[in-house]
């Protein structure tokens, strides 16, 4: 056969916008094009991507998330089904089940072409934030997103999962095992490293000598960004002299600003200034709930940074508890607090800690899973080919 056709469905194809999408473009910055031809179908996004066409469609906002658009294909689905016709693609590959990846699947299932998504978002455990302020259509909602998550995922051949934990969520939920498969990202150590570290990087931006906490995520309530508040209030009332470091960009930026006035906010960072603030800092805090994997995390620890997390979502499987980090209850600031300080005041223990989450960070490798991908599409192609 030529080479294998694939469209990609996503919602919003930006480079760095955040960890799912630096995640797509893993993938899509490693496209072998001798071996295959990509369209990609987006709301948000480039007019190109590579070498392959990028169709837009229409957005619309999300509300309560300025920093967010899903696209709408239906108000153009016949020119999007023209161009699948003439692509004709061999598989379709679905980045979440928005209105543009149900689309997406209705259109694969009618023409019989194989799907594969990868389980980007932890949609569950963001019920509890978005609709907070309706306490009694909380739990109905979540059924409908379990009722949603099962028909969509059941439907696709493959389903690449990021984190063992998820896989037992999404089983428990009610999606066919068989079609799970973990996937669990990779790390580039070129660009994250503990030889990035620079101690004077961390006094420019501190003014001060004072041990650093980390905060790296997008500043959106979902990111149980309260319970960071709560640290932040206890370090101070307690007169402890610790710098807290904030990086990330969201909505909840300005209210978070006025409630932790001593915290250092540095907003959106590139890689390598990035890298550089991992390896100087002396703890990275990361509270968040919602993580089907926690790039953040993995990030920090191949930087030799030691790391106190929530003991809930994929962020949890990186850690063993004092042998490269501590998990604390999701929601309990003293917990966090009581092993930040054990760290910080213990500089063999902080050494430990730092040495054995490189060595951690170590089988993440992005190469074999780009590998496994797309010999994953090439077999599907050739499935639907003898079929």
């Amino acid at each position: 056969m030529d080479k294998i056709k694939v469209v990609f469905f996503a919602d919003i194809l930006i480079g760095d916008f955040d960890g799912a999408s630096r995640t797509m473009f893993q993938l899509i910055d490693r496209i072998p094009s001798d071996q295959f031809d990509f369209l990609f179908i987006c709301g948000l996004g480039p007019d190109k991507i590579g070498n392959f066409k990028c169709i837009h469609v229409p957005t619309m906002g999300v509300p309560g998330n300025k920093s967010y658009r899903f696209a709408t294909p239906l108000l153009q689905k016949t020119g999007l089904d023209k161009e699948l016709q003439d692509f004709s693609p061999d598989v379709i590959h679905i980045s979440t089940p928005s209105l543009l990846g149900n689309y997406a699947l209705k259109t694969a299932r009618r023409l019989d072409i194989p799907v594969v998504t990868i389980y980007h978002t932890h949609f569950i455990s963001y019920v509890d934030y978005y609709i907070k302020k309706f306490p009694l259509l909380v739990d109905f909602t979540k059924q409908r997103v379990r009722d949603m998550l099962r028909t969509f995922y059941n439907q696709c051949e493959t389903v690449y999962v990021p984190s063992t934990s998820i896989i037992e969520e999404l089983a428990h939920e009610g999606i066919n095992p068989n079609l799970m498969k973990l996937w669990e990202r990779g790390i580039d150590r070129n660009i994250f490293s503990p030889g990035k570290r620079n101690p004077e990087l961390m006094r420019e931006l501190t003014g001060n000598d004072y041990p650093c906490i980390l905060f790296v995520s997008r500043l959106v309530w979902e990111k149980n960004l309260q319970t960071m508040i709560e640290l932040y209030q206890s370090i101070e009332q307690q007169g402890l002299k610790y710098n807290f470091i904030i990086i990330g960009e969201g909505v909840a930026r300005d209210e978070i600003e006025e409630q932790m006035p001593k915290a250092v906010f540095l907003g959106h960072m590139g890689h390598d200034r990035l890298s550089e603030v991992y390896a100087s800092a002396d703890v990275f805090f990361f509270p968040s709930v919602t993580e089907t994997f926690g790039n953040v995390v993995l990030e920090a620890m191949a930087s030799g940074l030691p790391c106190v997390i929530a003991n809930k979502g994929g962020s949890k499987d990186f850690i063993k508890d004092g042998y490269n980090g501590f998990k604390c209850a999701p929601y309990d600031a003293d917990s966090y607090l009581e092993y930040i300080v054990k760290i910080l005041e213990n500089s063999r223990l902080a050494k430990q800690l730092s040495e054995n989450a490189v060595e951690t960070s170590k089988k993440y490798v992005w190469e074999n899973l780009v590998s496994a991908y797309f010999n994953d599409l090439k077999s599907l192609a050739f499935d639907l080919y003898i079929a």
